[in-house]
Parts: structure tokens; sequence; C-alpha cells
């Protein structure tokens, strides 16, 4: 197995170390203010506007995915408001498997905060990580 292998081939195991955040930033714990992030978009836009959490990548990080997934999910929404206007049963039950998986990456992004990891998503993260970098 090559060194620069991400997965193990077998169990399919990252093989990179996860970095785990520790420690306090402000009055909460790093991990509790990433996971607040996601409730609602008002916490996000609040850490990135107080200080010291605008200045702590991974708050910063967890804020911008939390919008970054707020806007996503908003756009998909229209898009299949869109399609039940013109279709009726198939697009309704689309609507309720993505909001089924909404839901439930939006439990895994806060599970994930809470655990101290900046667990990324595949468009949201990379957009996410790009500004949570800059200052």
């Amino acid at each position: 197995m090559p060194d620069s292998a991400a997965f193990c081939p077998g169990c399919g195991h990252g093989m990179r170390p996860v970095e785990l955040v520790q420690g306090n930033v402000g009055a909460l714990p790093r991990t509790i203010a990433g996971a607040l992030a996601y409730c609602t978009i008002i916490p996000a836009i609040v850490f990135l506007l107080v200080e010291p959490y605008n200045r702590d990548r991974f708050v910063r990080f967890h804020s911008f995915q939390s919008i970054g997934l707020s806007l996503a999910a908003l756009v998909i929404g229209i898009g299949l408001r869109a399609a039940e206007s013109l279709f009726f049963f198939l697009p309704l039950l689309l609507s309720m498997l993505v909001s089924l998986g909404l839901f439930v990456i939006w439990v895994v992004l806060i599970v994930k905060a809470l655990q101290g990891e900046m667990f990324k998503l595949p468009v949201v993260g990379d957009f996410a990580e790009r500004q949570a970098a800059t200052n």
C-alpha cells in the first residue's frame, strides 16, 4: 500500500491522522462553538462577526460551512418547489428524501464538530476551508 493512500483498501478506514481540536475560544469550548454554528444561520453569522470567535479557524470553518449548507438547502428547496408545480407525486417523494438527507447531513456535521473534527462536505466544505484560512 502506498504511503500516500488516504484510505485502507481492505476496510476503507482513513489512513490520515485526524486532528482533533481542544481548548476554549472565548467563553465556549471550541467544539461547542463549532456545533452551535449549525443551529440555524444566526449563530454562524454571530461567530463570524464577534471576536475572539472570528479569529479561530475551527469556528470560522464550521460557521462558513453552516452558511454554505443553508444556502445549498435553500437552492435545492426552490428547485424542488418548482418541480412540484410542474409534476406532483414524484417531486413530493423526492422532496421528502432530500429533506431527510439534509437532516442526516446536519446531524453528522454537529456530531463531527462536537468531536473536534473539521469534517468537510464536498463543495461547501472546500469553500468553507478557503474562507476559514483567510482572515
